[in-house]
């Protein structure tokens, strides 16, 4: 099924890339575990794959179906997230720059500040991107990386904006210049950046995607044949490609992706609506993209659905991190761990956990402090959910 054969999310997603199988007709693909396949005579397959590691009916369904959802023509599948980044980055020719946002998932950052640099590019950072752009991209630059929601603070960026100024330089010159778009925090179902001007998007499939919290993979989708043909190049030459039962299940999820988002936002509405009235009392301050107060509000009736802010919400408790952790601790519904995403809600504290590598002072730059919580909503029942928060809340301040 093809991404124009209807215009509904929710049908796109339970159809495309999931054709019924041409031999059995079952209505569910099987699982093809085989890593090789048939050859009538020398480089003449009998279908249309030779080897799994450069391609795969399980992944190649799934590929098809992401790209669909995120209005994009060609999808590659990774083993993990920070694979598709690391393939992103080993695209690009030694000497070569990025300018990328400071506010990044510390996986991220970690590959951009200690590995990058050992294969020639070098990365630099910026906490107010769509001001100090144009001046920071020299002759070298050859990405732009941001996340909008960023990780963990959830500032948004006006995607439109930073991919005007992209396109701008990149007409003004002979070399590549293209914009990636980390879309792991609200899922194609919530905003689809390719839309708003990016080149590529990438996303941890392990999150929002695939759901269950069962899976590790990453994705890349993008219109651009070049950036396709050369990422699809690498993507077999390194090998970092997932399982045909990982992109089986990756794929399951993705049926479902529409209904979990909002959900998850459903309850991620009301939970930062509770937190926002308790600033001044045990809360510092809340981010979340759905509420009117959010800085870049106006942004995000634009470039999500329905103006939805998405399953995160970030939000400085009173306390420290002493208070920060013995949240995450009293927590029923919540359970404290790192990742994001899935059915189950989850809370971490960045500064100690998935951000715990970056130098305290570039952290806080970002607006990354020790008393920062981060939670991922997911779909149990709202108000049992907001009642939670609540009660770990009074609970911390009282300890």
């Amino acid at each position: 099924m093809t991404a124009d054969s209807f215009s509904n999310f929710g049908t796109l997603a339970v159809h495309a890339g999931a054709e019924p199988d041409k031999t059995t007709g079952a209505v569910i693909e099987p699982i093809s575990l085989s890593t090789t396949f048939a050859q009538s005579s020398a480089a003449k397959p009998v279908g249309d794959f030779e080897y799994s590691r450069s391609a795969n009916p399980n992944r190649d369904n799934f590929e098809t179906a992401v790209a669909a959802l995120e209005a994009g023509k060609y999808g590659l599948a990774y083993s993990s997230g920070s694979a598709a980044t690391a393939n992103i980055l080993q695209s690009l020719a030694q000497n070569s720059e990025v300018v990328s946002i400071g506010d990044v998932y510390g996986g991220t950052h970690r590959y951009f500040s200690k590995v990058a640099n050992t294969h020639g590019v070098t990365v630099n950072f910026t906490n107010s991107v769509e001001e100090e752009l144009e001046s920071l991209i020299t002759p070298a630059t050859r990405l732009v990386w941001i996340e909008s929601p960023s990780n963990p603070t959830l500032g948004v960026t006006d995607i439109s904006k930073v991919a005007s100024i992209v396109e701008k330089v990149r007409n003004s010159r002979s070399e590549p210049l293209h914009l990636v778009v980390d879309n792991t925090f609200l899922s194609p179902y919530v905003q689809n950046p390719l839309k708003h001007g990016a080149d590529i998007v990438v996303h941890s499939v392990t999150k929002y995607i695939n759901g269950h919290s069962d899976v590790v993979m990453g994705v890349i989708v993008t219109n651009d044949e070049k950036i396709h043909e050369d990422l699809r190049f690498l993507q077999n030459a390194i090998g970092a490609v997932p399982s045909a039962f990982d992109s089986w299940l990756a794929h399951r999820g993705l049926k479902t992706l529409h209904l979990r988002a909002k959900a998850a936002s459903t309850s991620a509405q009301a939970i930062a609506t509770a937190l926002e009235k308790e600033i001044g009392n045990n809360v510092e301050a809340v981010s979340y993209p759905g509420l009117k107060s959010h800085p870049k509000r106006e942004v995000v009736e634009r470039q999500h659905r329905d103006g939805l802010g998405g399953g995160m919400v970030s939000f400085r408790i009173k306390g420290g991190a002493e208070a920060a952790n013995k949240f995450c601790q009293n927590t029923r519904l919540f359970t404290l761990a790192e990742s994001l995403g899935g059915i189950e809600s989850l809370c971490e504290v960045p500064a100690a956990m998935t951000h715990a590598g970056i130098p305290k002072d570039k952290r806080e730059a970002s607006g990354v402090y020790d008393n920062l919580i981060r939670l991922s909503v997911g779909i149990e029942e709202t108000e049992d959910l907001v009642n939670d928060v609540l009660n770990a809340l009074k609970a911390s301040a009282s300890a």
